[in-house]
């Protein structure tokens, strides 16, 4: 036997580190030790996401995205207050590009309010010029309180709180097999063995897989959608002065491609929504055999591929062509043209997905006596990573 723990957090994400906080916060003293395949943390999805401390505005009312998201951002920006992370309240606005967009855009502005957003507001062409001067459409919805940050640099702050408290880190640690002990579990990691009278599992784009580890029967399968982005260049930053969205699809939990400026001074457009062929597939040119037949051998993904493949298509045409890229941009900004952009980076979102070919839209957390599976986190779960942390930690059966 290698160490023993009270808890063993597998994933050192941002939801990761938010639970091994709250745990600690909750039960000081406690034995935590927190196991990551990569050498750092916030490797993945946490590390390639577009840093929007988002308000709450798209979610179901109820649900734990709408909960968690509205009060998970007033924590996001206190721990930033009192742990020196740069944020910024930059404001966001949600534009309706023509007529048919109308009535989600107003859904959202009754989910705002049901939702307990602060500040939201309906404005129309006049305003909305005012705010953003280059963004088209016949009205919006203004939230002023949406923020940036840097969520690489909340990972590295929420590690140096979680150590303080006494957490362990062992990162190069793939996880390799799990099995059950008396009492709680045995994990077989790249590092050796540690075992722990209970398990929470953060592993993100591998949720599922952990999961499985263990002998947890799994209602759904993550399927990985890679997000590509465009920058700006500099000297069109002028054209974004803050955060400018679609009225999303609410078929599909994506938002579309829309407009970001990062507290790092880049501006982004992005991103899109493209099936990759690895669950770390951040590339066109990265294939995973292994990932790529889990994907195309589970029903679930062939139900959803035969319903929405046209938009499939187009998203991979958009891929390819940074001209389709801008197409969709010129949607909300005329004004963008193909020179003004360049290539940028991509993230993967690990969307799960059920045996009926929906995309599951909530997060999904499956409870047993020694473990709790984190089964769906995608976003708003960096902003909401406190909350849900806490969420967890008031469930796990220590």
């Amino acid at each position: 036997m290698g160490q023993t723990f009270d808890v063993a957090v597998v994933g050192a994400g941002i939801v990761g580190l938010g639970t091994t906080m709250a745990l600690l916060k909750r039960r000081p003293g406690l034995r935590v030790v927190v196991l990551d395949k990569e050498p750092e943390v916030a490797a993945h999805q946490t590390g390639h996401n577009s840093g929007v401390i988002h308000s709450g505005i798209y979610y179901k009312p109820g649900s734990l995205k709408a909960k968690l998201c509205v009060s998970g951002a007033r924590q996001m920006t206190a721990f930033c207050d009192a742990n020196g992370v740069q944020y910024e309240r930059i404001g966001k606005l949600i534009v309706a590009t023509d007529a048919s967009e109308m009535p989600a855009l107003q859904t959202l502005a009754e989910r705002a309010a049901a939702n307990g957003v602060p500040g939201v507001t309906s404005i129309g062409p006049e305003r909305m010029r005012d705010i953003e001067p280059h963004a088209q459409g016949v009205a919006a919805l203004h939230s002023p309180n949406t923020g940036i940050v840097d969520y690489k640099e909340v990972s590295q702050a929420m590690r140096r709180v979680a150590e303080k408290s006494g957490a362990v880190f062992q990162l190069g640690a793939a996880v390799r097999g799990i099995t059950r002990a008396d009492p709680g579990v045995r994990i077989r990691t790249a590092r050796g063995e540690v075992a722990a009278k209970y398990l929470v599992n953060c592993a993100g784009l591998h949720c599922d897989r952990v999961a499985r580890m263990l002998g947890q029967h799994v209602d759904v399968r993550i399927i990985p959608f890679r997000g590509e982005y465009y920058f700006i260049k500099p000297e069109k930053h002028d054209l974004v002065h803050g955060l400018i969205y679609p009225v999303p699809d609410p078929r599909f939990p994506f938002l579309g491609v829309h407009f970001t400026r990062t507290v790092h001074g880049e501006v982004e457009a992005g991103p899109n929504a493209v099936l990759a062929f690895a669950r770390e597939g951040y590339t066109m040119g990265r294939v995973s055999a292994g990932d790529l037949a889990g994907t195309l051998s589970y029903s679930g993904f062939w139900k959803i591929a035969g319903k929405y493949w046209r938009m499939g298509m187009g998203e991979f045409r958009r891929s390819f062509s940074t001209r389709e890229f801008v197409r969709a941009m010129q949607k909300m900004m005329p004004d963008i043209a193909e020179a003004d952009v360049y290539r940028g980076g991509a993230g993967v979102r690990a969307q799960a997905i059920d045996t009926n070919g929906a995309l599951v839209d909530d997060f999904r957390l499956v409870e047993t006596p020694v473990a709790l599976h984190v089964l769906n986190a995608p976003s708003p779960a960096a902003t909401a990573s406190i909350a849900i942390g806490e969420y967890i930690a008031a469930r796990a059966q220590i």
